[in-house]
């Protein structure tokens, strides 16, 4: 479901909700956008304009942390750290949270979506197109910094929304127990090419569905039913809670696995480290082609 009811969304919103909910004291933003080439582009583009009320969440210092070595490239943040930037942010149980970036929740947003809801957090969707719907819509944008915030969040990490072990990782793909789905583009899948790691192709076992089959052509999330015809095909009979979902460093595959709760899918996980981390060790297998 897209909506807990009326009001409370936790999946995906639509601009036209989130506008007219702007000013609301239980509202929280988070701009997320990002540039993989340019670390620094979303922080720049969101000092030139943003949503109202939005907080900027960077991909690298807030949605992961880097110094965590032989987890991939984007490594969960600690837990108690999220804690407190959710406090910085000034988010509470209680508040409905809207997370957007400018490549349809892509880069990012998802991302941050899927850490709030593992931290406990069921008020959070992802704004529908993003800062391109939003401004092709001539809706409000401001340029101030919201007030920072002081109180930790009471986060309660749920460590079952993730897998961190790779050799489990194998050895559940190996017995046919999970379903692994890759979300990055088909030429990265297949080995054709790999412009960000070390090594080309994909885990031995898994299957490709690239996070852009999310989107319509508009840059706005295919229907529900739609997404759920999808899925239900690639599940082939089994449980939404038998899939895992990777990507390149653990970004992307949130998207797939917000399309999959969208569509009333629930209960699939996150291989976190994802492709950056799988090869991480030179002794793990590597797939090419199809």
């Amino acid at each position: 479901m897209n909506a807990t009811n009326a009001t409370d969304f936790s999946s995906v919103i639509p601009a036209s909700a989130l506008s007219a909910r702007l000013g609301d004291p239980d509202l929280r933003i988070l701009d997320c956008r990002f540039e993989l080439g340019d670390a620094n582009a979303g922080w720049q583009a969101y000092g030139l304009g943003h949503i109202p009320g939005a907080y900027y969440a960077h991909l690298d210092t807030d949605l992961s942390d880097t110094g965590r070595s032989g987890l991939g490239r984007h490594p969960l943040p600690d837990p108690r750290v999220f804690a407190a930037i959710l406090g910085r942010w000034r988010i509470q149980p209680h508040h409905q949270v809207v997370c957007y970036d400018a490549a349809g929740g892509a880069l990012a947003a998802a991302r941050a979506w899927w850490l709030l809801r593992t931290c406990g957090h069921e008020k959070v969707a992802l704004l529908d197109g993003g800062w391109p719907t939003w401004r092709a819509a001539g809706l409000p944008v401001a340029a101030d910094l919201p007030l920072q915030g002081r109180e930790d969040y009471p986060a309660h990490w749920d460590e079952g929304r993730y897998l961190l072990d790779a050799d489990a990782l194998a050895r559940e793909v190996a017995a046919q127990r999970v379903l692994l789905l890759d979300a990055r583009a088909t030429p990265r899948f297949r080995g054709d090419v790999e412009p960000l790691d070390s090594r080309a192709g994909h885990v031995p076992g898994a299957s490709n569905r690239p996070f852009s089959l999310n989107l319509d052509d508009t840059g706005c999330f295919k229907s529900p039913a739609r997404l759920r015809g999808e899925f239900l095909a690639l599940l082939d009979g089994r449980s939404p809670d038998e899939v895992v979902h990777m990507c390149g460093s653990g970004v992307t595959a949130a998207h797939n696995l917000l399309a999959m709760e969208y569509a009333g899918l629930t209960g699939a996980r996150l291989y976190a480290p994802s492709w950056s981390g799988w090869i991480v060790d030179p002794a793990r297998p590597v797939a090419t082609g199809d």
